[in-house]
């Protein structure tokens, strides 16, 4: 054992010496993936040891096989994800009794034990990654070295998918290519009365794939809720779990009874799917938050390749960010190839995208990169007092939010943005407690405010906001609005300042997509001639709404903004598109 807790890992550093010299081009994801690494690294309470992953690497060239029978040579990729979820540890005290050793009795002691980090690994990879190849790596690990009796499952959207990770297990037990398998397959089957020693211990059987050794099995599941709860697996591998239709969280099922066990381990595997709105989409954005660093999660791995934009289909040397077993799994001769039939078939154009590129061309998808999201420190020239703009409306049902955005066209191309929300002291009471920490920072930053009662007086938010705009002497020359409960707001609105300048938005992919792809080209682009941002805001509400973004995408690339989570508020981002609608339709008014 070489535990250390400032070792940087082996096979990470390796790989991360190619990102900087630009030999492996990365994605975001996976840029961000190598950040958490290094908090670990940088963590004294994390320990790695070097000898767990070579254990692996040793195990699985020596005594495994390919599902052909050829002899296993380890690719980087597999080296790399391995590190990461067997390499880890970590110590965690407990009570236990300790028996005296003269007599009865005894007493209690606390002790460290070691305990394994990452006991969950996503892995999303294009097709043809061998990923199949990687769950089965693991599963014969674990079957053969671990001495406790275990149950191992593996389970994919049919049955028939869940036996590409069987194959290679059972190819190297008829091959038996090392003298271990060797050993464990010596004897027969058929002796069931003579020396229990000239039985074979490791067989493929109609249960599974058993060890009779230590009476541990790996055995096949549907994957479903129904059929995976109450498991206590203490390997699992999921694949294919973006793929098919699947609508229900059968990791979360699987993790319920496998947590019962120290050190299990989880390991789900897919290329990118096309079907939209399953229970895997759900998992992405729980995903991206723990990448972006929202919540720690130091026990997931998580290896998300793809491109970071469709323009790079055609940029072959960008393709290794989705398919890093490039030329060694997939030739480039076979991406080639798939990228001239979706030019001459626009049919299969999804399904390429998504299975060799990582692109979905619909589903929900966070709408703000982590550095769109930064706001600027507060300064003088950031207040836009007196200036022109758009204001965006979205009103609630009378007991959430109310958010109103301020849009400021600048004379050098840039955009401003104020913010201003209302909720209700009852929904303030309701809020977590980490959610009230968050809402008190908006409200000691002014940009949020509580009136006291159940629901919302839309006449005492329209007075409060009024006097917010005189304050400010703000010059509201356009005004944009979703007519969900905006109808006596909008009346008064109308009847003191005047009808110009009014736009109703309507709510839809139709009518939404231009807009906000408008505006994530501005949250994106910087000011041609300086480092300039083109979108500038200040306010801590802002960044956290833009955060919580996320968007629906159809098939057509069309955009919706994802109002369904309540409890992440993105009606400032509403009521921006609404100010920039009522902008671009009004824009000789700021000229």
């Amino acid at each position: 054992m070489s535990l250390s807790n400032t070792a940087t890992p082996k096979y990470f550093a390796e790989f991360r010496e190619k990102v900087m010299s630009g030999d492996i081009p990365v994605n975001r994801e996976l840029d961000m993936e190598m950040h958490r690494i290094e908090e670990l690294v940088a963590n004294p309470y994390y320990y790695y040891d070097v000898n767990a992953i070579e254990g692996f690497i040793s195990y699985c060239e020596n005594e495994l096989t390919l599902t052909d029978g050829g002899k296993v040579r380890m690719l980087d990729t597999f080296k790399l994800w391995a590190e990461e979820l067997l390499g880890w540890y970590y110590f965690v005290p407990r009570t236990i009794y300790v028996p005296d050793e003269n007599g009865p009795g005894g007493h209690f002691e606390e002790k460290l034990f070691k305990r394994r980090l990452t006991v969950k690994q996503y892995l999303i990879v294009a097709r043809g990654a061998a990923k199949s190849m990687y769950a089965a790596f693991l599963q014969a690990y674990f079957l053969n070295i671990d001495t406790s009796t275990t149950k191992q499952i593996t389970t994919a959207p049919t049955m028939k998918q869940a036996e590409e990770v069987m194959a290679p297990i059972r190819t190297a037990i008829s091959r038996a290519p090392g003298p271990f398998l060797q050993f464990l397959t010596q004897g027969s089957l058929q002796n069931t009365t003579g020396n229990r020693a000239m039985r074979q211990q490791l067989a493929s059987t109609k249960l599974g794939i058993q060890n009779f050794m230590t009476d541990s099995i790996i055995e096949i599941r549907p994957m479903s809720i129904t059929k995976l709860q109450g498991a206590r697996p203490k390997v699992t591998t999921v694949d294919e779990w973006l793929s098919g239709d699947v609508r229900e969280d059968v990791i979360g099922a699987i993790e319920q009874g496998a947590s019962k066990n120290d050190d299990y381990i989880i390991v789900a595997i897919s290329s990118e799917g096309t079907v939209r709105n399953g229970a895997g989409d759900t998992i992405k954005l729980e995903l991206a938050k723990i990448l972006k660093g929202d919540y720690p999660a130091p026990h997931i791995s998580i290896w998300h390749y793809k491109l970071d934009e469709i323009e790079e289909v055609n940029e072959p040397r960008m393709w290794p960010k989705a398919q890093p077993n490039l030329n060694k799994t997939v030739t480039y001769e076979v991406y080639a190839q798939d990228v001239e039939r979706m030019e001459n078939n626009p049919a299969v154009r999804n399904d390429i995208l998504a299975k060799r590129f990582g692109i979905p061309m619909e589903g929900f998808t966070f709408f703000f990169t982590y550095e769109e999201t930064l706001r600027i420190t507060p300064t003088i020239e950031h207040r836009f007092n007196g200036l022109r703009c758009a204001m965006g409306v979205d009103l609630s049902q009378g007991d959430d939010f109310t958010a109103f955005t301020f849009l400021f066209p600048l004379p050098d191309g840039t955009f401003g943005i104020k913010v201003r929300s209302y909720i209700t002291s009852n929904t303030m009471l309701k809020l977590p407690g980490a959610m009230r920490v968050k809402y008190e920072e908006f409200m000691a930053e002014g940009t949020l405010h509580v009136f006291e009662g159940v629901t919302l007086d839309m006449m005492e938010v329209y007075d409060d906001l009024e006097d917010h705009i005189r304050a400010h002497q703000y010059l509201v020359r356009a005004v944009g609005y979703d007519r969900y409960g905006a109808e006596k707001f909008i009346e008064r609105w109308q009847l003191e300042n005047g009808p110009y300048g009014i736009e109703k938005v309507i709510q839809g992919a139709r009518t939404e997509s231009i807009p906000l792809g408008e505006m994530k080209k501005l949250s994106e682009e910087t000011l041609y001639d300086t480092r300039r941002r083109m979108v500038i805001f200040d306010e801590s509400l802002m960044t956290w709404s833009m955060g919580n973004a996320v968007t629906m995408v159809d098939t057509n690339g069309n955009r919706k903004l994802y109002k369904t989570r309540r409890e992440a508020k993105i009606d400032n981002i509403s009521a921006w598109m609404d100010a920039y609608v009522a902008y671009k339709a009004h824009a000789a008014e700021f000229e």
